[in-house]
């Protein structure tokens, strides 16, 4: 006599259970439900790689503003000093390592000294260098004694970044955006 206690089903009872439950589908994933997944991973992989900035352009932006500092720094010890001062964009005496710079200050007596190297050579290599460009006919930027100078621009080049450190005389220099990197429409 069956009852209903837990357990107490015969055999063949359990069997066809046990057949008709093998019949379910396994408990994995629709196609849609991994095309779903993907798109997300995708997602966020671009998000993370709009994230990340470029080195160059990092490391331009930090000598860039490195050589504003310095452009000041120079027009303020001019005016202090009496001297006239300019910025040479180009090797400069050798220090007390012997090696050369990569820009100096013309002007300026010893003991006054303002830094002549980039922050980062590039390793070397010549590719990986800043390139200073100045406007046809210049060779250096004069920075005082005057307070008031010609209005002047820098442009610093690294691979295909670029930046524009310019002033119109009295104020500071700065880094500005160039016409010519404004995308056209």
């Amino acid at each position: 006599m069956p009852t209903s206690a837990p357990g107490s089903e015969p055999p063949v009872a359990l069997r066809r259970r046990s057949r008709l439950s093998s019949r379910r589908p396994a408990g994995g994933f629709t196609l849609l439900e991994l095309l779903i997944v993907v798109a997300i991973i995708a997602l966020a992989s671009a998000v993370v790689a709009l994230a990340v900035p470029d080195p160059a352009a990092s490391r331009l932006d930090r000598e860039a503003q490195r050589l504003v500092q310095l452009l000041e720094a120079g027009r303020a010890q001019a005016r202090s000093l009496g001297v006239a001062v300019a910025w040479v964009p180009q090797p400069g005496p050798a220090g007390a390592d012997g090696r050369t710079g990569d820009f100096h200050f013309a002007g300026l007596p010893p003991g006054h000294d303002l830094p002549t190297r980039w922050l980062d050579d590039g390793g070397g290599d010549p590719a990986q260098a800043i390139a200073v460009e100045l406007p046809p006919g210049q060779r250096a930027i004069p920075l005082g004694p005057e307070p008031m100078i010609e209005a002047r621009r820098i442009r610093l080049r690294l691979g295909t970044q670029q930046r524009v450190l310019a002033t119109d005389g009295l104020a500071p220099f700065a880094v500005q955006l160039d016409a010519d990197d404004v995308p056209s429409r």
